[in-house]
């Protein structure tokens, strides 16, 4: 199910910048040079100083940026801070909340194109139960999604496990933004991490993605421009096949 959107095929991998500050994110956009063309800055990031003179020098150079703060709270804070954020370069905003939340962060800033967080990545159905949810994962992931994209928002952000449940259901129109990419799908043991619904490269972009989330299989790699290189490679194939 790999779409055909007028998206380039360097654009598809958008590299996590989960690193204790601004320096070090910066040393590794400049490492990676342009072997990658989008980024996604974080909590982890923003918190430790230095965020936005980042985001400025991501833009100057050229980069897209992902901003994921997966905003929740009540419509009129997260209003203010979507709009705060469109000073900045910045491509995708992420909001985690229910329908006044939403349609506040699309209202406030037309310019950004708003991701709705559906199910973290680091959830599985044990998690939701705890939660205090009476439903599954997929059927919780689709139920969020169109509420979603009704109230405006560009697309959403979804495990691929789920993705081609929301392509069937809900169509091409709309951004489908993976993370919990690791370098082979493996459900077969628990997962050394903190993701559970995880796919690799391939089952992702197959399963109706438009853009894949890397963090710490680029990052932490020993070789990070080595590995950036190696995950570009696998998508262009699978792209190029489609064409051919």
């Amino acid at each position: 199910m790999l779409l055909a959107k007028q998206i380039p095929v360097t654009e598809r991998l958008i590299v996590a910048l989960d690193l204790p500050d601004a320096a070090a994110a910066t040393a590794l956009v400049e490492r990676l040079g342009e072997t990658v063309d989008f980024y996604k800055v974080g909590l982890e990031l923003f918190m430790a100083g230095g965020c936005f003179t980042l985001l400025d020098r991501l833009g100057a150079a050229g980069k897209k940026v992902m901003i994921d703060l997966k905003f929740f709270d009540v419509p009129r804070t997260v209003a203010a801070a979507v709009a705060g954020l469109a000073r900045y370069p910045g491509a995708f905003v992420t909001v985690h909340g229910n329908d006044g939340i939403l349609r506040a962060a699309v209202e406030a800033a037309p310019g950004l194109r708003i991701l709705a967080v559906t199910v973290l990545t680091s959830l599985d159905q044990g998690d939701l139960d705890d939660l205090g949810f009476v439903c599954d994962p997929a059927t919780l992931v689709l139920s969020r999604a169109r509420r979603a994209l009704a109230l405006g928002c560009a697309g959403v952000v979804s495990s691929g496990l789920e993705a081609p449940k929301l392509r069937e259901s809900l169509g091409p129109g709309f951004l489908i933004v993976t993370p919990g990419i690791r370098p082979v799908a493996n459900r077969e043991e628990p997962p050394k991490d903190d993701q559970k619904r995880t796919t690799d490269i391939e089952e992702a972009f197959h399963n109706g993605a438009d853009y894949i989330v890397v963090g710490r299989p680029i990052v932490k790699a020993p070789d990070p421009l080595a590995a950036a290189r190696s995950a570009q490679a696998r998508i262009a194939a699978l792209f190029d096949a489609a064409a051919g």
